[in-house]
């Protein structure tokens, strides 16, 4: 919720102080959310500091959009594929480390072990601090005047994008929430984890591949409807299986919904104007993770309504749809 509620208050804050200064609002309190989540042995406070740490994830979001623009106008595909494959990095990574690495050097303890987890969060936003300038982004770090910063909502190509991007984070969340009790209901809950596992690591060849090729294809309709047909069938190979079979067609539908993940993130930098970038990227995130949100709640309505596992994917495969009946929408990108 707080991906989708951050994000205008988020243009307005680059309107106001500008890309570089925004971005550190955003790491710090993503930094100091995440300590303060083991810093009180409190339930309520565990979720209030949680909404801290997501609200300066929120508030990062739509400032990489602009900056990719800022940075790197004539690498825009390229660029988008190098932060995008971070943030897979950073989803995996803390999940396969904190038990064998992070516990044991915490002496066992949860709460320290997200304290250690906000270094690096930390470190980044001294490298931004210290190196921003240098990487041309004096000129960005300065709010313009008089710069917009509410989404145009009558224009149809926010809601495009939206659609396209809420698309594919509901085949992400959807898939995650539910994946696990599908697996189970089927008489294999030895398969969880690795079905899971499969479903987020087979992000990372996708995120690998389109470093290449990201910057060849955002431009190009065909790729948005492969890789949403492809999705689409992965998630239908996924719910007609048994077995190992299973988990194969998780780690297909990952590599899929990354790659339209990654050409996705990069268009409101192809199709907006350098000092429109924010306002687009803050409409995009607003009606994207909205979009997940309310897809996820059906999936499990379906699953409730029809008494069908199932049923539970309807949403995935929606938004694999979805995908492939928007991917026009980039056809005047290179305009």
């Amino acid at each position: 919720m707080l991906f989708a509620i951050a994000a205008v208050p988020a243009s307005l804050l680059i309107a106001r102080v500008g890309l570089i200064p925004a971005l550190l609002v955003g790491l710090l309190l993503a930094a100091f959310g995440g300590a303060a989540r083991g810093a009180i042995p409190d339930a309520p406070f565990l979720f209030a500091s949680t909404m801290v740490m997501a609200a300066g994830v929120a508030i990062m979001q739509p400032i990489l959009p602009p900056l990719v623009r800022a940075w790197f106008p004539a690498r825009i595909g390229f660029a988008t594929a190098v932060y995008t494959t971070g943030l897979l990095i950073g989803e995996i990574l803390p999940a396969a480390l904190t038990i064998p690495l992070v516990l044991p050097l915490a002496d066992g303890s949860w709460r320290l072990s997200f304290v250690i987890w906000t270094i690096p969060v930390l470190l980044t936003a001294v490298v931004v601090g210290a190196y921003a300038k240098q990487l041309d982004g004096a000129k960005n770090a300065a709010p313009a005047a008089n710069t917009l910063w509410w989404p145009d909502w009558r224009r149809p190509l926010i809601w495009q994008l939206g659609l396209i991007l809420g698309s594919v984070n509901a085949i992400y969340f959807v898939s995650n929430a539910f994946l696990p009790d599908y697996v189970i209901a089927q008489g294999r809950p030895d398969l969880v984890g690795a079905a899971l596992t499969a479903l987020n690591v087979g992000q990372l060849p996708a995120a690998f591949l389109m470093l290449g090729l990201a910057g060849s294809l955002v431009t190009r309709p065909w790729a948005y409807a492969a890789s949403g047909l492809a999705s689409l069938a992965a998630v239908i190979g996924l719910v007609t299986s048994h077995g190992v079979g299973i988990v194969v067609f998780a780690g297909l539908l990952g590599f899929t919904d990354a790659l339209t993940l990654i050409l996705a993130l990069a268009l409101p930098s192809m199709l907006s104007a350098s000092d429109d970038v924010h306002r687009t990227s803050a409409g995009m995130f607003t009606i994207s993770y909205s979009c997940a949100m309310l897809l996820s709640i059906v999936g499990g309505w379906l699953w409730d309504f029809t008494g069908r596992p199932v049923a539970s994917f309807a949403p995935v495969a929606l938004g694999a749809i979805v995908i492939v009946a928007l991917a026009s929408t980039v056809k005047h990108a290179r305009q």
